[in-house]
């Protein structure tokens, strides 16, 4: 199957990272992890992976390129995958060969040691796994992929730990970044998350089994009840219905993804006990409180900018509507079979209403600003049809800095708000007035009421602040200037 090229309209979209899923406990538990990594498509679309254990069959994997549905659906495929554990992985590559997946790269990685088999996936990136991988290669280690995620099952295999949730302990005590781990032996199910808990990670229960996943919507989509998060620097291992908790990792104050709140999460999901819809719609309000626009319509930028949309047109009384409409058949595998066709760029995903838009002041609620070569498309489309103004409202805050911890960004000199003011950059794409959400703002509808504690911040928001909760020292070695104490 060749690479799968992407749409020119996620081109300037900050890309989600990836998701994992695991389940014990339950008959066919491959099928209950198809269903769970359908439910987690959105965090990467690129390949996915199961691993499955049966105490007759062994040991069994599947990799696959493109979305869950087009393989992990069939029977035949499934049928390879008996047992009772299992764990899974979508992949949008943040580390390796980003954009060119070959089936090596894809996750879950497995490998045999001297206790037995295990299985690992991984979601984050490790801001270590340059100088990890020299040193392994130094000292005998073959690698078979690009993958971050293979340096810890380096580090394992050379542990002198007896079991391997020790082994797990003593590799990603090694590794720095942000790491939401899931993994399997014969007869145990692990999760882990980094000290920071950078990356969400939940543990749910269906009937006798358990279930770790990446967010909680992939826990409903297979009738399971939430428990709990795994906390940040926790290790749980799950094994004969029972749950163990561990601490291998010296404590730290959590810095968990804001971005998770803004974009990347279903917004059908819980965070920290939040729902991401609610916090999404409190973004709008807060939105409307900092950046009033005298407009005629509230119009979201499908899909993520809908909820924030729903919040700014309630707190401003201005009357919300689909001034935009998403064609739900053209994704990321669209085949572009022209140049012309290419350059119509974002018209194969939206098309403005021209009725509801002609000679009307819009407001467009989106979730942020990255390149901005899409924003200023959808812009011409707007007033193309008919709009007397376009106002953008960006429900974070200018995205300044590259992610080192999980997100596919652009190098910082791509970054608009890197090179330009917001009058600059309102200027740029040609629009009557572009406001974003103060950070404190942000933070005050993530349930921050005080805003953010710039001593202590809750959250990470490297991308937004340039605070980098781990220095990036791969990145550093190539040269990444880091921001200058203020």
């Amino acid at each position: 199957m060749p690479d799968l090229p992407s749409h020119p309209f996620d081109d300037d979209r900050l890309h989600e990272e990836c998701g994992v899923f695991g389940v014990t406990g339950l008959a066919e538990a491959a099928s209950f992890v198809a269903l769970g990594l359908h439910a987690l498509q959105h965090r990467g679309q690129e390949a996915a992976g199961i691993v499955a254990h049966d105490p007759g069959a062994g040991f069994n994997t599947a990799h696959r390129l493109g979305y869950v549905r087009d393989s992990f659906t069939k029977a035949s495929l499934m049928e390879t995958l008996p047992g009772p554990i299992a764990i899974g992985h979508v992949r949008y590559s943040t580390a390796g060969s980003k954009g060119h997946t070959a089936l090596r790269e894809v996750q879950p990685f497995f490998g045999e040691f001297a206790m037995g088999g295990s299985a690992i996936a991984h979601n984050g990136n490790l801001t270590n796994a340059a100088a990890l991988r020299r040193e392994l290669i130094e000292r005998g280690a073959i690698f078979q992929s690009s993958s971050d995620t293979e340096c810890i099952i380096h580090l394992m295999a050379r542990s002198i730990q007896r079991t391997i949730p020790e082994r797990i302990k003593d590799a990603l005590r090694r590794v720095e970044g942000a790491f939401s781990i899931v993994a399997m032996t014969r007869t145990k199910l692990i999760g882990v998350r980094d000290a920071l808990g950078v990356r969400p990670l939940v543990i749910g229960r269906l009937g006798a089994g358990h279930v770790l996943a990446s967010e909680t919507c992939a826990l409903d989509i297979i009738g399971a009840s939430l428990l709990r998060e795994v906390e940040p620097g926790e290790m749980v291992v799950i094994e004969d219905g029972a749950l163990r908790s561990f601490r291998p990792f010296e404590p730290r104050r959590p810095r968990f993804c804001l971005f998770e709140h803004v974009y990347f999460s279903r917004p059908d999901s819980i965070l920290g006990g939040r729902s991401v819809y609610e916090t999404r719609a409190a973004i709008g309000v807060e939105l409307a409180r900092e950046a009033p626009a005298a407009a005629d319509l509230v119009c979201p930028v499908p899909d993520s900018g809908t909820p924030a949309a729903i919040g700014y047109a309630r707190e401003s009384g201005i009357p919300f509507a689909f001034g935009i409409v998403r064609n739900q058949y053209v994704g990321r595998t669209f085949i572009e079979p022209s140049e012309q066709i290419r350059n119509m760029g974002v018209r194969l995903k939206l098309n403005v209403n021209r009725a509801l838009v002609r000679g009307r002041r819009i407001v467009l609620v989106d979730d942020s600003v990255v390149r901005g070569t899409t924003s200023r498309k959808i812009k011409d489309m707007v007033l193309e049809a008919g709009a007397a103004e376009v106002h953008f409202r960006i429900a974070s805050p200018p995205t300044a800095w590259p992610c080192f911890y999980g997100v596919d960004t652009p190098e910082r000199d791509k970054l608009l708000a890197a090179r330009m003011t917001v009058e600059e950059m309102r200027a740029h794409l040609g629009v009557d007035s572009l406001r974003f959400i103060s950070l404190d703002g942000l933070y005050r509808a993530a349930g921050e009421a005080a805003g953010r504690d710039a001593r202590a911040p809750r959250f990470c928001d490297a991308c937004f602040s340039g605070d980098y909760p781990v220095a990036p020292a791969d990145m550093i070695e190539r040269g990444f200037a880091m921001k200058a104490a203020e």
